[in-house]
């Protein structure tokens, strides 16, 4: 297991085949996945979004989906996305550089509340503009997902815009941060 990130409560690492398990019941609790309509959970998927992860770790040096763990107790509470937004289903040149990166998370339900999406997202944030020359980061949610949208928001990220998500139907709000204004006035 190969960790990618601490901060004082958190240990963001890379996945395991062992995580099936938890990637499984994170994505069965109808309320984590409220705002992705149509979502199929089963081992099958779980194991190909797995591999897929691998190939981030393969191709990409510090990009990718990261496990995340409560540092006290070492139990897996979510992850986060942290990659070119080229690879995003949303992607669209008009509104990013496919040179821009993607910031995105989903934890457990008795994770919520506690600031753990604002801490690693502030972590991310902080080593991708420090460390791998992220020149900007871009983070977007359904626009009735308010406590996701606070995330972004406490994380330094800021309003850009509004699109209409043919594929969830819905509209989604995209936040991003340029590296010049992150210096100019760091969270």
């Amino acid at each position: 297991m190969k960790i990618f990130l601490e901060t004082d409560r958190l240990i963001l690492r890379q996945f395991t085949d062992a995580d099936e398990n938890n990637l499984f019941e994170l994505d069965s609790d109808p309320e984590v996945v409220r705002f992705f309509p149509g979502i199929e959970v089963n081992r099958e998927k779980i194991r190909t979004f797995i591999q897929a992860v691998y190939s981030y770790y393969e191709e990409y040096d510090g990009y990718g989906f990261w496990a995340v763990e409560e540092k006290s107790t070492h139990q897996f509470i979510g992850w986060f996305l942290f990659r070119p937004i080229k690879n995003a289903s949303y992607f669209n040149p008009d509104i990013s550089d496919p040179d821009d990166v993607e910031l995105g998370y989903r934890f457990i339900q008795s994770s919520w509340g506690k600031g753990y999406a604002t801490e690693g997202s502030k972590a991310l944030i902080f080593k991708g503009f420090n460390e791998l020359s992220v020149n900007c980061i871009m983070a977007g949610a359904v626009s009735e997902n308010k406590a996701s949208l606070k995330v972004m928001e406490k994380s330094g990220l800021k309003l850009q815009g509004l699109f209409f998500e043919q594929e969830i139907a819905k509209e989604v709000t995209i936040y991003s941060l340029k590296k010049h204004v992150y210096f100019e006035n760091p969270v």
